[in-house]
């Protein structure tokens, strides 16, 4: 087996290769934009001879975390053919993955997970959740604040990444998961005219509030199902908003909309507002709860170090991590609010962790106590657990609706 870039002239195989582990048969269309969303990706194959049975890409995003920004690969498109599964092929992939990750001092890399039981194994922790949300809007939306009452519009799909983009890249600083969007990202995931799983939707919709934009949603409609009688369906794929009352207007809006009945939100975060501001939670009801975006921390220092703390620490903590040796070991974290340092010590270990639970907690989503409590995390120290929460804590939760 040969571990490779894979060029760009090997791109269609690289697709009818993930397309044969997903099950997808794609229209021309579809096939282009997945040929043009993977040509900045990098990109690794397992080859036998001449033969791709082996690929993974990764997009060059950048990830906001507590206190800014770092560069995050998002893994995408992992797949082995069928005739090699169990043969060290995905292994060979993640382990030249992190190879080159760790050489350019990338400290962490991110995907979502197709099927959770595997990425575990390679020190992935699924570090921001998300919800869905359903509203029954055949009567109007129930609230207990008064919504926002300047105007709404509604914004050319092409004009919207010059239009909200900007008021996305600002917010998104504001919670930690959160992936920046080019033009390519907003037009070609975005605002694609058809949607990639449900064909009977529209085009997207985006409608903002406020001149400077002070709040938006992107959405997509589907009108009433008359075999059965199932009213129409809006389909909500972000909402962004200034304050709750602004983000009060834009659900009104979106729950007021003609001929549907039914208000569909996936990947909420677990924190939205409109769960508490809503007056009738019978109306507004989570219908699921998800892992979105598994965190990888490639140098653990590193990551550490990059983040700003909520609260003073001085704890000990060991990390196991079977597949970067480097970040195994003893090693003590101090932090405040100015900064961290992370060092080698022989000192008594107050946390035992994997890095796949450091990862799970590294934006602050994921509580140590909890891991604690189910056995995953060891305290040696009693209150070591929730003196790190402390300082891991964010203002908002982190939260990933990018999907790749």
């Amino acid at each position: 087996m040969d571990i490779r870039d894979v060029p760009e002239a090997h791109l269609d195989r690289a697709l009818d290769l993930s397309y044969l582990v997903f099950h997808e048969r794609p229209e021309e269309e579809q096939r282009k934009h997945h040929r043009d969303m993977l040509a900045p990706c990098e990109r690794i194959g397992a080859y036998e001879g001449d033969q791709l049975v082996g690929f993974v890409a990764a997009f060059p995003f950048t990830l906001s975390v507590p206190g800014g920004d770092l560069p995050c690969p998002g893994l995408t498109l992992v797949s082995v053919a069928p005739t090699h599964r169990r043969r060290g092929v995905l292994s060979a992939l993640i382990a030249e993955v992190f190879r080159r990750y760790a050489e350019r001092g990338v400290p962490l890399a991110a995907l979502w997970a197709s099927e959770d039981a595997i990425y575990g194994r390679f020190g992935f922790g699924p570090a921001t959740q998300g919800l869905t949300v359903e509203i029954d809007s055949r009567r109007p939306l129930a609230l207990r604040i008064d919504p926002d009452e300047r105007p709404l519009r509604l914004i050319d799909p092409a004009d919207a990444p010059a239009v909200v983009g900007p008021y996305f890249e600002a917010s998104r600083t504001l919670r930690a998961g959160r992936i920046a969007r080019d033009e390519l990202r907003w037009t070609g995931e975005w605002l694609r005219d058809e949607d990639e799983e449900d064909d009977e939707l529209s085009p997207p919709r985006v409608v903002a509030l406020g001149d400077p934009v002070a709040g938006y949603a992107v959405y997509r409609t589907k009108g009433e199902n008359e075999d059965t009688r199932t009213p129409g369906v809006v389909r909500v794929d972000e909402v962004e908003a200034d304050t709750p009352a602004v983000a009060a207007a834009l659900w009104r809006y979106l729950a007021s909309i003609d001929l549907t009945g039914t208000v569909r939100a996936w990947g909420r975060p677990l924190d939205d507002p409109l769960l508490l501001f809503a007056a009738d939670r019978d109306q507004v009801r989570v219908t699921g709860q998800f892992p979105a975006l598994w965190v990888r921390l490639v140098d653990v220092r590193a990551a550490l170090t990059a983040r700003i703390w909520a609260a003073p620490t001085d704890l000990v903590l060991e990390v196991h991590d079977s597949r970067l040796p480097a970040n195994s070991g003893r090693f003590r974290l101090t932090s405040d609010p100015d900064g961290a340092r992370y060092e080698p010590t022989g000192d008594p270990v107050d946390l035992s962790f994997d890095v796949r639970d450091l990862g799970a907690c590294y934006l602050g989503g994921t509580k140590v106590v909890d891991l604690v409590a189910a056995g995953l995390v060891e305290e040696h120290t009693p209150g070591a657990a929730a003196t790190l929460d402390a300082a891991l804590q964010t203002p908002r939760l982190p939260h990933t609706c990018d999907e790749f």
